[in-house]
């Protein structure tokens, strides 16, 4: 008797226990809730030769930033499913193998390829989504429109309660300007299954790009105690309730969220998610002028860098210059600032010349040369978008250019900045800011 995965797909193993395990653990992979590990590895157990199983396995390494686990664990997929893997398969694996091997360009065209011909091979399909996916890390300029593109290409293909494609569906449309039905996507979403950190991530995003922050903090405090401190976007979830109380001008709120769930000795989330959440933040705290108590900045640079000992990863690479820059470390932002214009020369960095400019931009700043911060970041801004990230996380680098106006005597400049963001998203903070400006 033949087995299935959740959405119909069917399944090269005749152990029952085998495929159920699978469909658990792949459920808990996509909604990123604990116990995925555990449920694949008892399908494993069942089954050593479910190939999609193992390579399910090696997906969630990669995700937790285990390398020569996830090259191990797809190796023995690619095995398995030479022995009887079907075409579907083995393609599935071939995606993910070139995925953890870094080749972030053929993954995202086979990964592409694949959702033409299997649009509910979800974990293939998830691939290209999200702000830490094939498109946001491609350095193109316009990867919210190619994730939206993605998904309506294929929305036909999944049910109207199908809660893993609403979530994100909804984060796609929400990202690229279109918040509303985002949200809206988003809510249908969780309210279908609130085990669903993604769904709460998503639905955060959503709220922040709609200036309903207040709304985020509430969401969040409601929903954190229920979601394992294991979990890896805990700490990140957290990050976004701290933004929120940043908006309003509740440092001290914004400090206390950080200290119990961000900062890297208490969050267990990716480093990607830790090194960018703890810059951003302590930046955001700086910048805003309020005061980052002492070691903050400190632990998180030496959390940092061990994890990105090497420039090459431009949304890390901005967060990178984000610490230096906080700590001082001039020596190690110059030596970064080095090594990604060597790669824009070589043609090796697919987010360009934007990334070094972001770190100079950052240094200049905390050296309170705010002239020559704005002279440096403005010519590049529609650039930002190329580093990857959400609109969330990128926006420290247009709250850099907006300051660096400000307190450059530039303030039409800022004006007009503002007046655009305000448009879009209307927040407490940046209408604070406005007021200044008009006062």
């Amino acid at each position: 008797m033949a087995r299935f995965d959740r959405r119909g797909l069917p399944l090269s193993t005749s152990s029952d226990l085998a495929a159920g395990r699978y469909r658990d653990g792949i459920d808990l992979l996509l909604s990123a809730w604990p116990g995925a590990a555990e449920a694949l590895e008892e399908a494993i157990a069942a089954d050593p030769g479910f190939a999609l199983a193992h390579a399910a396995r090696a997906r969630l390494h990669a995700v937790r930033a285990e390398p020569a686990q996830a090259r191990a664990r797809i190796a023995a997929a690619a095995e398995a499913a030479a022995r009887r893997g079907t075409e579907r398969e083995r393609s599935h694996v071939d995606v993910l193998s070139l995925a953890i091997s870094g080749q972030a360009a053929r993954a995202l065209e086979r990964a592409l390829a694949h959702a033409e011909a299997w649009p509910r091979d979800v974990l293939i399909l998830s691939l290209p989504l999200g702000a830490f996916g094939l498109f946001a890390f491609s350095g193109m300029a316009d990867h919210d429109q190619a994730r939206v593109d993605l998904c309506e290409r294929h929305a036909r293909h999944f049910e109207a309660d199908d809660w893993w494609f609403l979530t994100y569906r909804g984060w796609a449309h929400a990202e690229n300007g279109a918040v509303g039905l985002g949200r809206d996507l988003t809510q249908r979403a969780f309210d279908l299954r609130g085990a669903n950190a993604n769904a709460v991530h998503a639905l955060s995003h959503a709220m922040f790009e709609g200036g309903a922050g207040e709304e985020a903090e509430r969401l969040i405090g409601g929903w954190l105690p229920g979601y394992d401190r294991t979990g890896t976007l805990h700490g990140h979830i957290a990050w976004h309730a701290a933004l929120a109380a940043l908006e309003r001008g509740d440092a001290e709120r914004a400090l206390a969220i950080y200290a119990a769930h961000v900062q890297p000795s208490a969050s267990a989330g990716m480093a990607v998610n830790v090194v960018s959440d703890t810059a951003s933040l302590l930046w955001r705290l700086k910048a805003y002028g309020h005061r980052v108590p002492a070691g903050l900045w400190e632990a998180a640079a030496s959390y940092a860098a061990p994890a990105f000992p090497q420039a090459g990863s431009a949304f890390i690479d901005v967060h990178m210059a984000l610490l230096a820059a906080g700590t001082g470390d001039k020596a190690a932002l110059e030596q970064r600032v080095a090594a990604l214009t060597q790669m824009v020369e070589a043609g090796t960095l697919a987010a360009g010349p934007v990334v070094p400019a972001i770190c100079r931009a950052a240094l200049a700043f905390a050296e309170e040369d705010y002239a020559a911060c704005a002279r440096i970041l403005e010519p590049v801004a529609a650039e930002v978008v190329r580093i990857g990230g959400s609109g969330a996380q990128r926006e420290v680098v247009e709250d850099m250019l907006i300051l660096a106006l400000m307190r450059s005597g530039e303030a039409a400049r800022a004006h007009a900045l503002l007046d655009r963001r305000l448009h879009r998203r209307p927040s407490p903070r940046d209408t604070r800011w406005f007021s200044l400006l008009t006062a």
